[in-house]
């Protein structure tokens, strides 16, 4: 039976405040220890959660290792990575730096960005791919029939 619009809209409102919470903690902890400022902290969460929510969509589904519920998908998917991953401040980041008639490097900026955000797209579903079960092996009777 699938899942009600209300449960659906409760799952992605949940994941999303986690994301978006854990988008901020992420930001603070990168501006903290001093790796980067803004716009490595935006540059981290996006590429981090390509990764995750491939490798996320590539174990749940339904051939993956450990399929899942739409609702908890969306929760995650929709919702956390959602929350987490932040384009639109991207986009604000890199029409900042073209502003400040530094064109070349918020061309730089926003292509690096989706450029890594696609290599760790690529990792996490080649990672979840790993978890695949196998198909059933065939029995020795049924080797034994092909020869």
């Amino acid at each position: 039976m699938p899942a009600s619009r209300i449960v659906l809209c409760t799952a992605v409102a949940l994941g999303s405040s986690l994301g978006a919470l854990s988008r901020f903690a992420t930001a603070s902890i990168i501006m903290e220890i001093g790796v980067g400022g803004d716009l490595v902290a935006t540059a981290f969460v996006n590429v981090a959660g390509s990764f995750i929510i491939a490798l996320y969509a590539t174990l749940t589904d339904r051939r993956g290792a450990f399929p899942a519920s739409d609702v908890s998908r969306q929760f995650v998917m929709a919702g956390f990575c959602g929350g987490y991953t932040t384009r639109s401040l991207m986009g604000l980041e890199t029409f900042m730096i073209i502003l400040d008639h530094h064109a070349l490097s918020g061309a730089a900026y926003v292509t690096g960005v989706i450029a890594l955000s696609l290599l760790a797209a690529a990792a996490g579903y080649r990672l979840g791919r790993l978890f695949e079960p196998s198909p059933p092996g065939k029995t020795i009777e049924e080797c034994r029939a092909l020869s």
